[in-house]
């Protein structure tokens, strides 16, 4: 790992009993894992008591959803809506499971949220139709190739991202009136 290396905050957004979200998560951290740029931690929405210091390090955050009719869940909302100064000025990405829209109905409804808190969506997505089945016993998609090349381009701009807004922020305050 380098000096320096970015934070990326994984969230698990789902609270509900039986949830699939720390199976994602876990998945989506091992793929971060490989790069020496970045410190991942996953930040468990179910674990209110570490949240709010564990998204005010975050230097970027990649968000893992279900989709809950038609959109993404409340526990979620309440997160973001909770924090401010925490997205501004960073990177987020995403990461989607559920039905046959794969999640990605509450991807789209959470970058306008994004967009009004002055952070900056990253564009590619991973995307689990059918999300369970999409999962062996081990915790690991069937298909790994797929989704791994999809992580890995998600990463390759979350990275670019937060790289470009950490050296900004550094550099210079982010306005915030």
């Amino acid at each position: 790992m380098s000096g320096n290396p970015l934070r990326v905050a994984v969230i698990v957004a789902s609270t509900r009993e039986g949830r699939f979200g720390p199976t994602v998560a876990a998945w989506f951290a091992g793929e971060a894992c490989g790069r020496t740029e970045l410190a991942v931690e996953i930040v468990d929405l179910a674990d209110e008591d570490s949240v709010t210091k564990q998204l005010g390090a975050a230097d970027a955050f990649v968000v893992v959803t279900p989709e809950y009719n038609h959109s993404y869940p409340a526990p979620l909302k309440a997160a973001i809506d909770a924090r401010y100064g925490e997205w501004q000025a960073r990177p987020v990405a995403f990461v989607s499971y559920g039905g046959l829209s794969g999640g990605l109905r509450a991807v789209e409804h959470l970058r306008t949220v994004f967009a009004e808190l002055h952070a900056v969506t990253v564009r590619d997505t991973v995307s689990f139709h059918g999300g369970r089945q999409c999962f062996g016993v081990d915790g690991l998609p069937l298909d790994g190739v797929e989704p791994s090349a999809a992580a890995q381009r998600l990463l390759d701009r979350l990275e670019w991202w937060a790289h470009t807004l950490r050296d900004a922020r550094e550099r210079r305050p982010y306005a915030t009136a």
